[in-house]
């Protein structure tokens, strides 16, 4: 490990270690979360899901910037995906589980709600399950066509807000990659078991653990990347 990336290590202590050590942290994240779900989720992806994409940008050029990576308009779009996350949370986590009893497996929702059970990690499981089918592809081609964008007009401010050529990035994507890998491969070996853990934690940690989660996936795309240029 060279010195700069001490850097990193210590910018993200940074941001949790006040709501480890001090209870007034703590409580602070607490009532803002109660009070304004959807800023706290889009703060929370706005400095950690790019934060990933930092580290993963260091892993695959041995830097951590480039001239087009665009820093403030990926912050802007991760923060509106975890806005979206954050709504994708709510509409599974409610609504799986009224699926569920619908269809015949008793009070899904108070199972979630209860103590830990063989009961409660399938309905965790089917929650992630259908969250990564339905929602997650969607959010996946969005922030390859977003990303693609930044980089198109050179990472800056101005550039982020000209007309998306959806249609052009589309054609030039990688499919092989977004779909053999990203999609194909870990949504089923890394989204949907680590979401199913995190619909067993309480709801006001979901969000957050999510974000954290994409640190991790920017970290193993990275890697992928590296290994196949390799």
């Amino acid at each position: 490990m060279k010195r700069k990336d001490i850097y990193p290590l210590l910018f993200l202590s940074a941001v949790f270690a006040p709501f480890i050590l001090f209870e007034r942290a703590y409580s602070f994240y607490d009532n803002f979360y109660g009070s304004f779900p959807f800023i706290t989720s889009f703060i929370k992806f706005a400095i950690l899901a790019t934060a990933g994409e930092i580290i993963g940008l260091r892993i695959r050029t041995g830097s951590y910037t480039a001239k087009d990576f665009g820093l403030v308009p990926r912050a802007i779009v991760w923060g509106f995906l975890g806005m979206t996350i954050q709504a994708a949370f709510i509409i599974f986590a409610r609504g799986v589980p009224e699926l569920l009893t619908f269809a015949g497996a008793g009070d899904a929702s108070s199972t979630l709600a209860g103590p830990l059970t063989s009961g409660k990690v399938g309905v965790a499981f089917a929650i992630s399950a259908l969250l990564n089918i339905f929602y997650a592809p969607v959010l996946m081609v969005t922030h390859k066509v977003t990303d693609t964008h930044i980089v198109m007009n050179g990472g800056i401010i101005s550039g982020f807000f000209r007309p998306v050529r959806v249609r052009e990035i589309l054609e030039r994507t990688d499919w092989q990659m977004l779909w053999g890998f990203v999609i194909k491969r870990t949504i089923p070996l890394f989204w949907i078991p680590a979401q199913t853990l995190n619909f067993l934690m309480p709801e006001k940690f979901r969000v957050l653990i999510a974000a954290i989660y994409g640190i991790i996936l920017g970290i193993i795309l990275a890697f992928s990347a590296r290994a196949k240029n390799d």
